[in-house]
């Protein structure tokens, strides 16, 4: 299909992607049961003219597998050189995948992905409003240049940023370190700011073992070590604070990236950025860098994960990956 807009309404052609999840979930409980044909009869008034819809799978995001993942990027990535697209994904891994794709994409054309709190059989489903909202992204200028999209509850987000911060609630996702890109109401479309695109990445396969590591209060450091010592090629550690730990944590770090194991630096908290110089006490930001570990800046832990398993999978050496990190530390 090639992108192509009516003389008439100016509506510009769309591929809409099915992935499954809620948003595809019929019943009590709730199974899935929708492809994306399906999906869009259901929402009245839809013009599907200008509608082009394939199904990509139908499983719950919390089946999806890196491999599975990996192929799914591919195939939205090859969809997007002919026209936008828009993601029909379950919100419980929505924004690795969206992150994963935006991190292998480098075209105009918007990406949108979104998804469903609430099964499509639901008396106050969310799913058609939320597909709408995305095709309305999908189909603006303004999207485009921007990469990778997150749209649910009528907020657009940087694939890089969303969130899922809520388990229950149609407003579901969240940007907590920029806030949302933008809005739609009543079908329209408005962005109040563009994100720097940074260049895309080509992993051969996500493959690697990455562990992620929480560090809490009165922590020894055992996870780190035990993710070192069973075989994990990269760990992520979301720090205290604004990227602290106690001396355990920190002499745990070092040992790792001195066995060769990459390591990415986190905060715990939701908003926040790892700091610089702030502080000066054994464990804090300033020796956590000073170990060669690599500073994820404003990523949360899991899009820290996508993004080492994105330069292992790349065969990034370690200043390769160093360079990489880079980018999202600034």
């Amino acid at each position: 299909m090639t992108q192509a807009a009516d003389d008439a309404t100016g509506t510009v052609a769309v591929q809409l992607l099915s992935l499954g999840g809620t948003i595809a979930m019929v019943g009590d409980p709730a199974r899935p049961a929708l492809d994306g044909d399906e999906l869009a009869r259901a929402i009245d008034g839809l013009d599907h003219t200008d509608l082009e819809v394939r199904a990509l799978g139908n499983l719950p995001s919390a089946h999806l597998d890196l491999s599975g993942a990996l192929a799914a990027a591919r195939e939205i990535i090859a969809a997007a050189l002919a026209g936008p697209v828009v993601v029909t994904h379950g919100t419980d891994t929505l924004e690795e995948v969206a992150f994963l794709t935006d991190l292998l994409y480098d075209g105009e054309h918007p990406i949108v992905f979104t998804g469903a709190m609430r099964a499509a059989s639901a008396p106050s489903a969310d799913g058609a409003q939320n597909m709408l909202d995305a095709l309305a992204v999908a189909r603006s200028q303004p999207a485009r240049g921007l990469g990778v999209l997150v749209t649910l509850g009528g907020e657009v987000h940087a694939a890089r940023y969303a969130r899922k911060e809520n388990s229950v609630s149609p407003l579901a996702f969240a940007s907590p370190q920029t806030g949302p890109l933008g809005r739609v109401v009543e079908n329209e479309v408005a962005l109040n700011g563009r994100l720097e695109r940074l260049p895309c990445v080509a992993p051969a396969t996500l493959d690697a073992r990455v562990d992620i590591v929480l560090v809490a209060l009165g922590d020894e450091a055992r996870q780190i070590t035990l993710s070192r010592e069973h075989g994990a090629d990269a760990i992520v550690v979301a720090l205290l604070g604004a990227g602290h730990g106690s001396p355990q944590v920190l002499a745990a770090i070092q040992e790792s990236v001195e066995a060769g194991i990459p390591v990415a630096l986190t905060c715990r908290p939701r908003v926040g950025r790892l700091l610089r110089g702030t502080y000066g006490f054994h464990g804090s930001e300033r020796s956590m860098r000073a170990t060669g570990a690599l500073p994820a800046g404003m990523l949360s832990p899991v899009a820290a994960r996508v993004l080492l398993l994105v330069g292992l999978g790349a065969q990034l050496d370690p200043q390769g990956l160093a360079a990489l990190f880079a980018s999202f530390d600034r």
